[in-house]
């Protein structure tokens, strides 16, 4: 994975591998082997990695999942209504038949709710 974004952000910077490679002080055949995932860079080379492309050790790292998140995100925002409603229903319905009181029912149709939302926002 982290071979995968080197190799991306040093060809959305335009830099070729000797290039990248002449930057860090090291073989072409290093950068090489990070971009297909052979090796991969030390700590140390990996914080001159993110300096030397200009972005953050994490994205070096994760990649850019900011993006995917928010994609994804959108598109769950539908399911997770839908979650919402179909997980009170199942909590209120579950609750009256086990103990045969709607406050019950009401109770976690709400729990229900919140445990949604709770893991919706974490996400």
């Amino acid at each position: 994975m982290v071979g995968k974004n080197i190799r991306q952000f040093r060809t959305e910077s335009g830099m070729t591998q000797d290039e990248l490679a002449e930057k860090l002080s090291v073989t072409r055949q290093a950068v090489s082997n990070w971009g297909r995932e052979k090796t991969e860079p030390d700590l140390q080379t990996l914080d001159a990695l993110a300096k030397t492309l200009n972005v953050s050790v994490e994205k070096l790292i994760y990649g850019d999942r900011g993006k995917d998140a928010k994609k994804l995100f959108f598109k769950l925002n539908i399911d997770v209504n839908s979650a919402l409603a179909v997980g009170s229903a199942v909590a209120a319905v579950i609750s009256y038949v086990r103990w045969g009181s709607i406050g019950w029912a009401i109770l976690h149709g709400f729990l229900g709710w919140a445990y949604v939302i709770y893991y919706a926002i974490q996400f």
